[in-house]
């Protein structure tokens, strides 16, 4: 038993790929099936429950018909002449729909993001030259909170992020074809920019990091082996250079307590809102997963959790080297102390060093860090990594524990949601440190992951099919709508019984959509969209969350449709809706409003 689960040292790596390659055809058939259960949620509806997902649509529907005349598009918007970090994403899906249909070039693209996550944390891993089964693991981390509130810009860039160490990793240990991988690795990390900067400064601490700890050339002190790799990086960095003195050289505009304003300059407390350690420690696992109202998508990711736990314990038990075998014991008790000690925190007086109770738990966690890295090296002493390389993949989890727990929430007027997207990116890591397993194991185990794929899309396929219930009577009241309508949104009930999230925040967008028309809030006033306003934009109140501060004779009098759902239009415009305004349309609780 010992053998065939641990990796026997010595064992040479040829013996391993051709074992490998006998069962590639039935592994390949787990893998096959494992991304199908991953990416199955997306297609059993038209619409999804991502709360973002309207805007999106609507400025990529702007991008790809910026020239038709039979639309507002061409008289209100125009691309941005600067370079943006969610070009990738409008720019991809503008591109696919030129072969299908919008809401179907979205799906088409969802999907290679869902797969391409334990894909290209599979390609991380043979990097390291470790089994890729445990990246079937990461197929729930593709989804939750910030797939949820429609982050698919920062959510797509993850795997890209992956792919991009894994091609940093060959660039600097594979010396014949190192110039092939650092022209990839050229592409793979402007690419990463184009689609998110948040994942990109991730790279920034990671890929240093992959330097220090990765062999190449003659030895640790060979830099010039190191070339190829660091100059494959230059043109993301020179980009990401110019795109900050763009950005943070523009002056902000400071309205204290308003929203989508920064409250004071940029790193200045007051312009910084902070989650507390134990704020951010009780989120971790609902942010990973809390798409279904009854918490049925919490069941994958425990079971993924749980099953990492099992594997790391197996292997410290039947660990060969019996002096590894008590480090990595002495390393579990020594997590499990420093965790049980900072969970019961509050019973204990104040030191004289870290008065705050936050502060020492958050010290305490960076104990049970530090601890689990060591464990990710010891347990992993089979491997065929080198010894100091032994550390990356724990260091790659640890770097994105780091920047979610150290993080602002938020820095209003520049960046938002910030910490807690890094959540993903830390969890889909955690899970992949898993020890090396031998052949026999690792061909087993593979099927785990084809079970996680079922076990994640069950609960959500039946929540995305329930939403687009929903989204059909909006999608009818949008039917009602005139061409190049002009739509402001007071939409005072968001959210749906199918969803966790106030996923209709944005409807507007829709029927602006499907009109060619415009809407009161749109992503093209923010400076991260490749799309901009050709003049003033459209008149609106402070916050989409507050239609009820909506004034007619400075606001709504620009608009000629209103989309409303949650009040009826009698309460909102009052007598004007016998005299100016008509119900165009009405689906269960959504009204269409129209000017006479």
């Amino acid at each position: 038993m010992v053998r065939a689960f641990v990796r026997p040292p010595g064992q040479q790596s040829e013996r391993f790929r051709d074992a490998a390659l006998q069962r590639l055809n039935l592994t390949g058939v787990a893998w096959f099936l494992a991304l199908i259960c991953g990416v199955a949620p997306l297609w059993v509806s038209h619409a999804l429950p991502l709360v973002d997902l309207p805007q999106h649509l609507h400025l990529i529907s702007v991008l790809h018909r910026l020239d038709d005349a039979s639309t507002l598009f061409p008289e209100v918007f125009a691309r941005r002449p600067v370079l943006t970090p969610y070009l990738g994403y409008y720019y991809a899906v503008s591109g696919l729909n030129w072969l299908m249909p919008l809401e179907l070039a979205n799906t088409v693209f969802l999907s290679l993001y869902v797969a391409g996550l334990p894909l290209s944390l599979a390609f991380l891993l043979r990097s390291f030259k470790r089994p890729t089964w445990p990246a079937l693991l990461a197929i729930p981390f593709a989804y939750g909170d910030s797939f949820s509130w429609g982050f698919v810009n920062y959510c797509s860039a993850l795997p890209l992020a992956f792919l991009t160490v894994g091609l940093f990793i060959r660039a600097l240990e594979d010396q014949k074809r190192q110039r092939a991988w650092a022209i990839a690795l050229g592409f793979s990390l402007v690419a990463v920019l184009l689609f998110h900067v948040q994942v990109f400064a991730w790279l920034g601490v990671a890929l240093p990091a992959m330097v220090l700890m990765t062999p190449a050339g003659a030895g640790p002190r060979d830099w010039r082996a190191r070339v190829p790799a660091v100059l494959g990086v230059l043109p993301g960095v020179v980009m990401f250079i110019l795109w900050v003195g763009l950005r943070v050289g523009q002056p902000a505009e400071i309205a204290v307590g308003q929203p989508w304003k920064s409250w004071g300059p940029m790193l200045s407390p007051q312009n910084l809102s902070w989650k507390s350690y134990a704020q951010n420690k009780g989120e971790f696992m609902s942010t990973l997963a809390n798409m279904v109202p009854d918490g049925g998508d919490q069941l994958a990711v425990r079971i993924v959790f749980g099953i990492a736990a099992l594997v790391v314990l197996a292997s410290i038990v039947m660990h060969r080297n019996k002096k590894q075998q008590l480090v990595a014991g002495a390393l579990v008790a020594g997590i499990a102390l420093l965790a049980f000690v900072e969970s019961r925190i509050e019973r204990f007086e104040p030191g004289d060093l870290i008065a705050s109770i936050d502060n020492r738990q958050a010290l305490l966690g960076l104990g049970v860090l530090c601890c689990f890295v060591a464990l990710t090296a010891f347990a992993n002493g089979q491997g065929e990594e080198p010894r100091a390389a032994r550390f990356r993949v724990g260091v790659l989890a640890a770097l994105g524990l780091v920047l979610y727990f150290g993080l602002p929430f938020d820095i209003r007027g520049y960046m938002y949601y910030l910490n807690t997207r890094y959540a993903h990116l830390a969890a889909a890591l955690l899970v992949i440190c898993v020890p090396v397993v031998s052949a026999t194991w690792a061909k087993r185990l593979v099927w785990v992951g084809v079970a996680v794929g079922l076990i994640t899309a069950l609960p959500l396929a039946k929540t995305f099919r329930a939403f687009d219930q929903d989204e059909k009577l909006l999608e009818t009241i949008a039917a009602a709508a005139a061409p190049k309508a002009r739509v402001m949104g007071l939409i005072y009930s968001t959210g749906s019984a199918a969803s966790t999230h106030p996923v209709f925040l944005h409807a507007s967008t829709v029927v602006a959509r499907v009109a060619g028309g415009l809407t009161n809030f749109s992503f093209a006033l923010t400076p991260h969209s490749p799309l901009m306003y050709r003049s003033e934009p459209p008149p609106t109140f402070a916050s989409e969350w507050r239609p009820d501060q909506m004034q007619w004779e400075t606001q709504g009098r620009f608009y000629d449709h209103f989309v409303i759902r949650g009040a009826h239009p009698r309460q909102v415009f009052g007598p004007r809706l016998d005299s100016e305004l008509t119900i165009a349309a009405q689906a269960g609780d959504w009204f269409l409003v129209r000017k006479r």
